[in-house]
């Protein structure tokens, strides 16, 4: 596997010149081909610097459009530099050398970069394959939980600096809590190193410790398993995927100042469309709480978690639309 610590979507080596017709397309992230516009400006280049190259296969890692460029202005060979890995990482490669330069991949690219990637290194940690895809971790955890390799039982994850964490931390929890009582001056690294924990869970460890509390969170204890989280429960988890933590007011108030939003039409009706839906959820929680029957209350939990989930829908598509602004 490649290592992830060392990623690079360039690496060092003379290049040589190649008959074009020995080198063949790329496995390329980008689901609708190569720009034709772009290629053709690159057709106007005096110098194309060297496309990166797949040994065994002679595909294409990262120069497509400078292969077709070539090609267009009538070029019989072509500079390259070969690459030795196996398919998936070549295929990695191809990824993060082309969110590192050239004609950027599209939002849709990089999140079906990021699926095939999941599927290919499911070891490998949210954050690793968000650096590759240039995607946050938020929405590589979104594409992990709907992709099939969520169904592979993995026991660690591989971060970005090449370090194995298991996934489980209760044990590590559970011997950083020894190690702080026996040596408490020692630093938090140190002891996440020991316990083989991010030094972040460590400070929570300490945390907990020093409020007396249960070192392993009650979610992450035995006998608490996901598969019985309430419906309620998992929206939640959902929610803490998408959200930026600004509370309602705070976020109403950041669109009012907003020049785009208070001096179009558009905006000023979607800004009263937003405040009349916030005035309707409080007034519906007294409304509900004093008039539905006992008995009923399931059907209207579940009804409430059908509107939760048409809105975490809008923010799915809402927060990948930010995601692509550049």
């Amino acid at each position: 596997m490649l290592a992830i610590a060392h990623l690079s979507a360039q690496p060092p080596g003379h290049h040589e010149s190649l008959p074009i017709e020995s080198v063949l397309p790329a496995d390329s992230p980008r689901l609708d081909g190569e720009d034709v516009e772009h290629i053709c400006l690159l057709a106007e280049a005096e110098d194309l610097p060297p496309i990166l190259v797949h040994r065994a296969t002679m595909r294409v890692i990262d120069g497509m459009h400078r292969l077709k460029a070539a090609v267009l202005r009538g070029d019989e060979t072509i500079r390259v530099i070969f690459h030795d890995c196996n398919d998936a990482d070549a295929f990695v490669m191809s990824v993060k050398a082309n969110i590192q330069h050239g004609l950027p991949l599209s939002l849709s690219d990089r999140r079906a970069a990021a699926a095939r990637i999941v599927m290919l290194y499911p070891r490998w940690s949210d954050r690793a394959i968000a650096e590759v895809a240039g995607l946050s971790a938020k929405t590589v955890g979104a594409i992990r939980r709907d992709s099939p390799a969520a169904l592979t039982e993995v026991r660690e994850r591989v971060g970005r600096d090449g370090r194995v964490r298991p996934l489980n931390t209760v044990d590590g929890r559970r011997y950083a809590s020894e190690l702080i009582t026996l040596y408490p001056e020692s630093s938090s690294r140190e002891i996440a190193r020991k316990a083989g924990i991010s030094p972040s869970t460590v400070r929570d460890v300490r945390d907990r410790l020093r409020r007396g509390e249960n070192p392993v969170p009650e979610r992450r204890r035995p006998g608490n398993p996901n598969e019985q989280l309430t419906p309620e429960c998992k929206l939640q988890e959902r929610i803490k995927s998408l959200q930026s933590f600004d509370c309602r007011d705070e976020i109403l108030q950041k669109l009012s100042k907003d020049p785009t939003v208070r001096m179009t039409d558009k905006g000023r009706a979607m800004l009263r469309w937003l405040s009349s839906q916030c005035q309707q959820v409080e007034k519906g929680r007294e409304f509900l709480a004093d008039n539905v029957p006992d008995h009923c209350s399931s059907l209207i939990a579940d009804l409430a978690c059908s509107f939760a989930n048409s809105w975490l829908s809008i923010a799915g598509e809402m927060r990948s639309r930010s995601q692509a602004q550049p």
